[in-house]
């Protein structure tokens, strides 16, 4: 990451836009995040294979995607008509933002990153734990 990328996601405005497209978006974003933090728990053996099997590929596509969601470039599409908008500055700070929003915190988009790969992991870890105590 650039120190430019850095220097824009500090300038992030606090809090979700406020139209009915980002808020649409904000929501689908904490629901799928809600489901990344619990699906850990999900009773069904085929419910928890299906959470091991994509939460690596979360990981996979915010690598491939420098960072990025999917959700976010869906949102800049039908913003922009583009799925990467340099000129989005909310693209691929999802996390930074809602940090910064809740907590008043501005980590270093690094730090976060490997925070999120390291919580994204552990989970998986619980999944295989609760996958193999319910074996």
């Amino acid at each position: 990451m650039t120190s430019t990328d850095f220097d824009r996601r500090l300038t992030l405005a606090a809090g979700p836009r406020s139209d009915r497209l980002g808020l649409s978006f904000f929501l689908a974003h904490l629901l799928i995040g809600a489901y990344v933090l619990l699906g850990w728990s999900i009773p069904s053996p085929a419910a928890l294979l299906f959470y091991m099997v994509l939460l690596p590929a979360i990981a996979a596509q915010w690598h491939v995607n420098r960072g990025c969601c999917v959700i976010n470039n869906l949102e800049s599409w039908l913003r922009s008509g583009r799925a990467r908008d340099p000129g989005n500055k909310e693209e691929g700070a999802f996390l930074l933002m809602l940090s910064n929003w809740l907590f008043r915190v501005r980590p270093h988009p690094v730090l976060l990153d490997r925070f999120s790969y390291a919580t994204v992991f552990m989970l998986w870890l619980l999944a295989f734990w609760h996958l193999s105590w319910r074996a």
